[in-house]
């Protein structure tokens, strides 16, 4: 909860600093340094955070807590260097923590479920508290930018990430052993090693991949759009109220979507996935032809239900289709997967016109092939080789036994024919 609160302090402190000054389209330099800021921290999360975990054999809480204090840090840099270059650098690090964070987050909780609650509701539990929590501390933080300005948002944000870092050194000390623990892999047939994915999970990342597209495309198209489409006619407030209708749009999609994912029980998830991405498609395309806010709105609140509910499925198949060895790593690697879904539309979002028409046909162009991939990989075939569902359904599980076997065949070379026999 704290670190989605640090999350929205940090925005209410920066709103004006970074996201409207870029929005202006006045400067191509302030666009490009306002996609490295927002979009950097997603790309350097995926290739890197991810494999690193399965690496990791102890330190999580300490990795959680140093994320942590090293967002406080830099947001007491942020406080102090407000009106001077050491601001950007600055906030890059802090969202590169927070993805850190999230993605590390993603490989503990499996170790601390509570006893008779699936680790599908605890997910979608941590998301709707999570929510909840960034309403109340962004109430609270712009508070304290209209009293101290922006600077006494960030040093609130400074003090919440100290005790965000004080509360991960109290999570249960058993996250730390990963003995036996068996790293996932997206390749059909890895070595015994690594636990392989099957077909019914990839289709769920690949859908759930998409719809992170698009909802990573709507946080900053919407931006740049409305920006640019009532530049003439309307004030800056006025700006901001519509952006913020899109905003809470999304949000109460989110909180609904996972409200509904952590009281149900989907028997198939993968079809669960594939309607939510096909419906999200069609609200684009009716984007494309009825532009405006209140269809972007409109957009906003069906894409977050659709990517909650398509998150509680991919979740519910990790858990159903990995094994337990598996799991911690395979929470880890799909975090990173989502995250680097919304790269590609945070990208897209920041590079195309301001026009409502294009990006909205853009985008769902990308979505249409997106679907059509995790339709073909859920028939087992696929559009990209290897990446598609030429696998197994639900491959055999990787044993710890096995992985023993696979090391020592590595590591002991054959005996030379004349000694074979004693």
């Amino acid at each position: 909860m704290l670190n989605y609160a640090t999350d929205a302090t940090m925005a209410v402190a920066l709103a004006n600093t970074l996201f409207f000054s870029a929005a202006t389209g006045e400067s191509k330099g302030k666009v490009a340094l306002y996609l490295l800021i927002t979009v950097a921290p997603f790309a350097v999360i995926a290739p890197v955070i991810g494999p690193a975990l399965d690496r990791v054999q102890r330190g999580r809480r300490i990795a959680l807590a140093l994320s942590c204090l090293g967002q406080g840090l830099l947001s007491v840099v942020m406080a102090l260097h407000f009106d001077d270059w050491l601001l950007y650098p600055a906030a890059l690090g802090t969202m590169v923590l927070s993805k850190s964070f999230t993605v590390l987050k993603a490989a503990v909780s499996p170790r601390v479920l509570p006893a008779g609650v699936t680790l599908v509701k605890t997910n979608a539990r941590l998301t709707v508290f999570g929510l909840a929590a960034s309403g109340v501390f962004g109430a609270l933080a712009a508070g304290f930018a209209a009293v101290f300005n922006s600077p006494g948002a960030l040093w609130f944000t400074a003090a919440l990430c100290v005790v965000d870092a004080v509360l991960c050194l109290k999570i249960p000390s058993w996250v730390e052993v990963t003995e036996g623990e068996v790293p996932t892999s997206l390749r059909a047939d890895p070595a015994k090693t690594r636990q392989p994915m099957g077909r019914q999970l990839v289709v769920t990342l690949w859908g759930n991949g998409m719809l992170r597209v698009l909802t990573g495309f709507l946080t900053l198209f919407a931006a740049f759009v409305i920006k640019a489409q009532t530049e003439h006619n309307a004030s800056a407030v006025q700006q901001v109220l519509l952006l913020g209708v899109v905003g809470a749009a999304a949000g109460a999609g989110n909180f609904v979507g996972n409200g509904i994912g952590a009281r149900t029980h989907f028997g198939k998830p993968d079809q669960v996935v594939i309607s939510c991405l096909a419906g999200a498609l069609g609200m684009t395309v009716l984007a494309a032809v009825l532009p405006g806010v209140p269809t972007v709105a409109l957009l906003a609140l069906v894409a977050a239900v659709c990517s909650a509910l398509a998150k509680v499925s991919l979740d519910a198949t990790i858990q159903d289709d990995l094994p337990e060895e598996s799991r911690a790593s395979g929470f880890g690697r799909s975090e990173t997967i989502l995250q680097f879904g919304w790269v590609l539309g945070g990208a897209i979002g920041v590079l195309l016109p301001a026009e409502y028409w294009i990006g909205f046909t853009a985008i769902g162009v990308v979505i249409g092939i997106g679907l059509a991939q995790t339709v073909m990989t859920h028939r087992g075939r696929s559009l990209i080789p290897g990446f598609g569902g030429n696998r197994s359904v639900r491959p055999d599980a990787i044993t710890r036994r096995d992985r023993r076997q696979e090391s020592d065949t590595v590591q002991r070379p054959p005996m030379s024919p004349g000694r074979e026999g004693g």
